[in-house]
């Protein structure tokens, strides 16, 4: 399986497995179908409202699987932003885990929200970032990887410009930068700025998360990245599947992905792409389609007079 090599010099694998909107019924078998094919990073979160059964899934695979052969991802919510509030959410999500420590530790987005609030409803359900700076949750961030229960620190959904603030005043850099990253937003300026800082980016939905585009109107988004002519042409050409052939895009421009799957052929078929080699001219085919098309725009924090519009949440990299 790839690695890539963190600033601490610890690995993370490059492939792991996302839990987002799997189905309740079906998250442990998954999970299990998951470990057996070689995922060995576990990825999710408080807001996912899904820790418990992860937990319990790597705990009853734990004979096979230990711990410590294992990369387990969780994240911060907002409403847990204020530095004192940071150590008990974190231990909220350990004991939900089962586990005494996370691989890696991210501050899910750069908003802040008032203890208890999951999905803001008025004005005053939010905090600024002058109320709650992004530096005062990072030390609080800091912390917990000098008590032993986080081993890599990072963000999400950050901006280039919010990750060049953070690391003026960071004692210990941000490892890990997960956002949106798929053909439609190919995120070059994010990419440059990573490369630069030793920042490994994680793809969340580098399959386009076909169900939330089928949501949207077809007369305003572009087609279903499976069925893009481009994605479709390379994938006959190598005998790969759409998705081995958006994940192989990532992983020869040395990104990390977090696919998701309910099945477990398709489960096998993600873990596969590694074996798919594109060529220069398929890099160049899916570079044409970039169209700064977000799926996951934030639109939701910005209402109720809130403190968050999407220019200040992302710095003019719509």
């Amino acid at each position: 399986m790839k690695e890539y090599t963190l600033q601490s010099g610890r690995r993370m694998p490059a492939l792991g497995f996302g839990t987002l909107k799997l189905p309740e019924h079906l998250l442990e078998t998954s999970i299990l179908e998951a470990l057996r094919t070689g995922f060995r990073h576990i990825d999710t979160a408080p807001i996912y409202k899904n820790e418990p059964q992860v937990g319990a899934a790597l705990n009853k695979a734990s004979t096979l699987y230990p711990r410590e052969k294992l990369w387990i991802t969780s994240k911060l919510w907002c409403d847990s932003h204020k530095p004192e509030a940071v150590l008990p959410a974190l231990q909220a999500t350990l004991s939900n885990l089962q586990t005494d420590y996370l691989d890696l530790y991210l501050i899910q987005y750069p908003i802040a929200l008032k203890p208890g609030v999951i999905c803001p409803q008025k004005k005053e359900d939010f905090f600024s970032l002058e109320e709650v700076p992004l530096a005062a949750t990072w030390k609080a961030m800091e912390e917990c990887v000098r008590k032993g229960l986080v081993r890599e620190i990072g963000v999400s959904n950050f901006s280039t410009s919010k990750l060049s603030d953070l690391l003026t005043t960071a004692a210990i850099p941000p490892a890990v930068n997960q956002i949106e990253i798929h053909p439609y937003l190919q995120q070059k300026q994010q990419i440059s700025f990573a490369q630069e800082h030793d920042i490994i980016l994680t793809a969340f939905a580098p399959l386009g998360s076909e169900k939330t585009m089928m949501e949207m109107d077809p007369a305003t988004r572009p087609p279903i990245l499976s069925k893009h002519p481009v994605i479709r042409t390379i994938a006959e050409k190598h005998n790969a599947t759409p998705a081995q052939v958006l994940l192989a895009w990532l992983l020869q421009q040395n990104l990390s992905a977090i696919p998701s799957s309910s099945s477990a052929v398709r489960i096998q078929e993600n873990f596969a792409s590694e074996s798919v080699t594109l060529t220069n001219q398929d890099m160049e085919d899916i570079a044409t389609m970039h169209s700064n098309f977000r799926l996951f725009n934030l639109k939701p924090f910005t209402e109720y007079d809130s403190p968050y519009t999407l220019e200040n949440i992302w710095n003019g990299e719509l």
